[in-house]
């Protein structure tokens, strides 16, 4: 049974760092594209990162890029987003997704996704 399993989440001071990590099971993680995506209350679902499985490449949004990072270790089959240098505007429920699809935005088409975990930036 296929399962994603975000972690890392919290609350953080503006300018703070946190690493979110995604525990997949009951598929292996280079079938697909796999990526991050949050929402915040009362907005859209936004991308952040997607990585994608066909050129090896990470997309992400202008918003994050140069401060988010995204990585995959295969043999543990699991997904990481360090982010640094956070700021209020990145607080919401961060989650991590497989898909089919990765847009050059950061955005993807997702499939399958996890139960969420939340990032707070504030003072």
């Amino acid at each position: 049974q296929l399962e994603l399993v975000e972690s890392g989440g919290g609350l953080v001071q503006p300018g703070g760092s946190l690493r979110l990590s995604c525990a997949v099971s009951g598929v292996t993680l280079d079938y697909y594209n796999v990526g991050w995506f949050r929402q915040a209350p009362g907005k859209g679902r936004e991308g952040v990162s997607c990585l994608s499985s066909g050129d090896g490449r990470t997309y992400y949004p202008v918003s994050v890029e140069g401060r988010f990072t995204m990585s995959r270790d295969s043999a543990k089959n699991t997904v990481y987003l360090q982010m640094n240098g956070l700021k209020p505007e990145d607080t919401g429920v961060y989650y991590c997704a497989l898909g089919r699809v990765c847009y050059g935005s950061g955005n993807g088409e997702y499939e399958y996704w996890g139960q969420g975990t939340q990032v707070t930036v504030s003072s």
